[in-house]
């Protein structure tokens, strides 16, 4: 197995396992087992446990806000629908059979507090997802407290979705924006 190839796996088992069972519950014997590699070569690759939860953790932001835009983009080619189609987005994340929530507000609650990288990663990709959804927001020429709206929709129907297990928060949420779109005048 090349390099990249070995990386890849153990990112991958370790998201399953840090995202399925939460980053304390899970050692790196876990992730070890998991990925097929020895502890020798995890070790090697991630140095620390602190080393792969903050790679999981970026490596999840960037895919995260990827595969959002890429469904943004492809849903329409018109401004005002980009920001519903983010909720579209939503529903569907939240309707998989292994969502549990965002997984940065979990390793938030689980480590913010005594783990500066992770709280670190956690503002960075809330920063980052509440910056995209004001370019959304200014393309379809809402006023930029629109945005600050729309990203605690979006936030808000994350948290409920993970705590009543099902999608509906993100048509609520959906409904919500077209309601603020269209007293922004949009």
């Amino acid at each position: 197995m090349d390099h990249d190839a070995t990386r890849t796996g153990i990112l991958d088992a370790a998201e399953e396992l840090f995202y399925g069972q939460g980053i304390q519950a899970v050692g790196m014997d876990a992730v070890r087992t998991a990925s097929g590699v020895t502890l020798r070569r995890l070790y090697q690759y991630f140095p620390s446990k602190g080393d792969l939860v903050e790679a999981y953790l970026l490596r999840r932001d960037e895919r995260w806000r990827d595969e959002l835009a890429a469904h943004v983009a492809a849903a329409t080619a018109d401004p005002g629908g980009h920001v519903l189609a983010v909720f579209d987005w939503l529903a569907d994340w939240f309707a998989q059979p292994a969502f549990r929530g965002c997984a940065f507000v979990n390793a938030f609650g689980e480590l913010g507090a005594t783990a500066p990288v992770v709280a670190a990663a956690a503002r960075h990709h809330k920063d980052e997802f509440a910056a995209y959804l004001a370019g959304l927001a200014a393309a379809a020429g809402a006023p930029p407290a629109t945005a600050a709206h729309l990203a605690l929709l979006a936030e808000g129907a994350i948290t409920a979705a993970a705590i009543r297990g099902d999608a509906t928060p993100a048509a609520e949420a959906k409904e919500a924006a077209r309601v603020l779109l269209r007293a922004a005048g949009v």
